[in-house]
């Protein structure tokens, strides 16, 4: 019965011209519609990343054209090619710099599973091991076609994502009671 009064009720308020939604479904779609990528790129899938953002695919359509030059500013990374040892703990550092909510799309083989590269010794079995991953497009060479689906997958993980909070104490709050 309530349900039926609520229903009726949000129906005369759209009516007249007023839209009541809930404060997650509004949350999640502006986080979804507005993901600013960390312009950085390790190999050849950086260039198919880089075509994404060109006029011909134009990933402005889905809200990711802000390419953001600092993590503090991002909230995507892409890992986008092969990854090294000697290159896997700056990419730790970057994805420990952006703020929550933050996600990761694996670009190419390579960055899942090492790809053609994955018997050399300086190759990363996968960047899943260091940063946890959100989205994997497996394939070589990588299409943009491909990376705008992530985006898409990733929008719909953003949908579903529920809005709580927590109570966790800061950094600098756990280093007070230690001096």
């Amino acid at each position: 019965m309530r349900e039926q009064i609520d229903e009726t009720l949000r129906r005369e308020l759209q009516r007249q011209g007023v839209w009541v939604t809930k404060m997650q479904d509004l949350y999640n779609w502006g986080r979804q519609n507005s993901i600013w990528p960390l312009q950085f790129g390790l190999a050849c899938c950086a260039i198919e990343m880089i075509a994404t953002a060109a006029s011909r695919y134009d990933i402005a359509r889905f809200g990711g054209e802000v390419f953001r030059p600092s993590p503090r500013q991002a909230d995507l990374m892409i890992v986008a090619g092969t990854v090294t040892k000697k290159m896997a703990p700056q990419i730790v550092r970057l994805y420990n710099q952006m703020a929550d909510p933050k996600y990761v799309i694996a670009m190419g083989a390579c960055a899942i599973s090492g790809g053609p590269f994955k018997q050399g010794y300086n190759v990363l079995k996968g960047i899943d091991r260091y940063i946890p991953g959100d989205v994997y497009i497996p394939s070589c060479p990588q299409r943009p076609e491909g990376w705008l689906h992530a985006l898409m997958e990733l929008q719909r993980k953003i949908e579903e994502q529920k809005l709580t909070v927590t109570n966790k104490t800061s950094h600098f709050d756990r280093t007070q009671g230690q001096q």
